[in-house]
């Protein structure tokens, strides 16, 4: 009988012993994939233990991990530093030099282990300003810097394996994990804290809702430096699945033809794109072919779960999904099932659509601070429905406070904020963390978010304006990629707008709108402005007149993570975009 599942580095004994894998986890190496088998897994996490003791880790020592891609030697490096109770603490790959110095005092790093050049380069900018660092690593051979195969040959000698085991066998349930800084969308990062228990209970609830079932294979691409990811590797290594890691975003849809997964997890920004991207090859068809597209396409939008449209719809689907959506299937791998959506809010029409080419989107909802997840969708037992982020998992209670704010109880929540008992504070009341989100739940106990608590603005008439439901509605425009509605203190909301530049050169050629030969001569042409305007117009239909946005303007520059106006997981940076566009605002506001 298995011993039960109570750290997180136990989830690869429990594989060992129930279902061990030959593709445990594959990277690819120089064009080819490279798989780590399970025995082999804990093998080189034993010896990587070792290694880390002769260097003189010690319990509760911090250990930062940062990689620009999700690879094996990230979950390797995780099992050896959590089984000597020492803590990981991942951070993003993309925050500045700056960030990584406070990260690394705060959180008293002493060895960092990272995954190339670039982000050699960066922390070795700021090794001097952290006097706890003592060496840096890296996965890649990197000119100057050891590699962490010198770690793995100090740990070649077994000789103080049974250092390794007694540590091992003291970490409690309750022991601190993992530091993770959030990547916030404003502030200074804070460090939340989370036990083995906290993540352990998470994954083993989590099970029940996601259709992973032995032997399926999963495509990783989320960066695992954030919990949601990180939490379902531990989920998939539970349950024997194979975790194949994508190379990069770029090359996602050349992984999953090579992989032709059968779950992955994804955010919605990355649903959008395949979305856009299909509907602009729709868009290129003539005749019959065409008509057929949006045919399907349109049926789609329409798409309930449960044939809850009748059974002609579904005959109608049945035809749509053989002549058309079959093709989108094979286009992202032939296999794929379930999607699961986290980070931001989803776009029903997305969900709708791919679950009508039976690619299901399971959403859900959570926070760095419950391990993530609070809630999701599932299939079957009735549990999904489209525009909710499902019912709450077994084992955590919600409530909705007075003011719609979301509060949540559970082994889930963090231990707190590191070396911040006073923001700690702020966020609890009782066992309860306040999430900051507001939220819903309907009568089936299926939560839906309404806004976020703080972004909530009062204009100088003095009416509320939510602005993310705003933002939520507009991006399901075709044309609008990114947009931040602002009007704080202000006469009216106005919108700042990132177009979806490939849909709306799509339309120009339609139209044989001469658009120019720039990004500046588009968003500056007549034509595309007033069509925006009828975007607007369209979707300001569906609020109160003094919540409606009243001026925009359109930015030549694409909003990213590169350029710090979206956070790692694709959420808008509100007051960098402030910052960044502040001609834009004051052009609006002085107009």
């Amino acid at each position: 009988m298995s011993k039960s599942i109570t750290r997180l580095f136990d989830f690869v004994d429990y594989q060992l012993e129930n279902k061990p894998l030959e593709e445990s986890l594959v990277t690819k190496y120089d064009g080819e994939w490279v798989a780590t088998s399970t025995q082999e897994l804990i093998r080189k996490a034993n010896q990587l233990s070792r290694g880390l003791l002769r260097l003189g880790v010690k319990p509760n020592d911090k250990i930062a991990v940062i990689s620009s891609t999700n690879r094996t030697e990230w979950n390797i490096l995780d099992i050896a530093i959590l089984q000597i109770g020492a803590q990981n603490v991942p951070i993003y790959p993309t925050i500045s030099s700056e960030d990584y110095k406070y990260v690394f005092n705060h959180a008293e790093v002493t060895f960092c282990f990272l995954s190339d050049a670039v982000l050699f380069e960066k922390a070795t900018n700021i090794k001097n300003d952290v006097k706890s660092l003592i060496e840096i690593y890296s996965f890649d051979d990197v000119a100057g810097c050891k590699n962490w195969t010198d770690v793995l040959e100090l740990g070649e000698d077994e000789s103080n394996q049974n250092e390794v085991q007694v540590l091992k066998d003291a970490v409690k349930p309750s022991d601190l994990a993992t530091i993770i800084y959030t990547s916030g969308t404003t502030g200074t990062p804070k460090g939340v804290m989370l036990s083995h228990n906290n993540i352990v209970s998470n994954v083993l609830e989590s099970k029940e809702r996601l259709p992973v079932i032995e032997g399926v294979t999963v495509l990783s691409f989320l960066p695992v430096c954030h919990i949601f990811e990180r939490m379902l590797h531990y989920l998939y290594i539970y349950s024997s699945s194979t975790i194949y890691f994508a190379e990069s975003i770029e090359k996602i849809k050349d992984n999953l033809n090579e992989v032709n997964p059968n779950l992955m997890s994804v955010v919605p920004r990355l649903l959008e794109k395949i979305y856009d991207g299909i509907l602009a090859k729709g868009a290129e068809l003539s005749g019959i072919k065409k008509a057929l597209f949006f045919w399907a396409v349109k049926l789609g939008l329409r798409y309930e779960p449960y044939e809850k449209n009748g059974w002609f719809y579904e005959k109608k689907l049945s035809i749509a999904r053989k002549l058309i959506f079959s093709k989108w299937k094979t286009a992202l791998g032939g296999n794929l099932h379930t999607m699961v959506s986290g980070s931001a809010a989803l776009q029903p029409r997305i969900a709708r659509v791919f679950s009508a080419a039976g690619m299901y989107i399971m959403e859900g909802y959570g926070l760095t601070e419950t391990s993530p997840v609070v809630t999701v969708n599932q299939y079957k037992g009735n549990g999904f429905k489209i525009g909710s982020v499902g019912r709450v998992i077994d084992n955590v209670e919600v409530k909705i406070a007075e003011d719609d704010e979301i509060l949540i109880k559970g082994p889930n929540v963090m231990q707190g904020y590191y070396k911040d008992a006073e923001k700690t504070a702020e966020v609890m009341t009782g066992a309860y963390f306040h999430s900051g989100d507001k939220g819903k739940i309907d009568k089936d106990g299926f939560l839906y978010i309404t806004g976020r608590k703080k972004e909530i603005f009062k204009t100088s008439g003095g009416k509320y304006v939510s602005p993310v439901l705003l933002e939520n509605e507009f991006k399901k425009s075709l044309f609008i990629e990114q947009l931040v509605v602002f009007g704080e203190g202000e006469k009216m909301p106005t919108a700042v707008i990132q177009l979806n530049f490939d849909f709306v050169k799509e339309w120009c050629k339609r139209k044989d709108i001469d658009y120019g030969s720039s990004i500046k001569d588009l968003i500056s042409n007549d034509k595309v402005i007033a069509r925006i305007q009828v975007e607007v117009d369209t979707y300001n239909k569906n609020f109160g007149n003094w919540e409606r946005v009243k001026l925009f303007e359109l930015t030549e520059e694409v909003w990213s993570v590169d350029n710090k106006l979206l956070t790692p997981t694709f959420k808008t940076k509100r007051t960098e975009v402030r910052k960044k566009f502040s001609h834009l605002y004051d052009k609006m506001y002085k107009s």
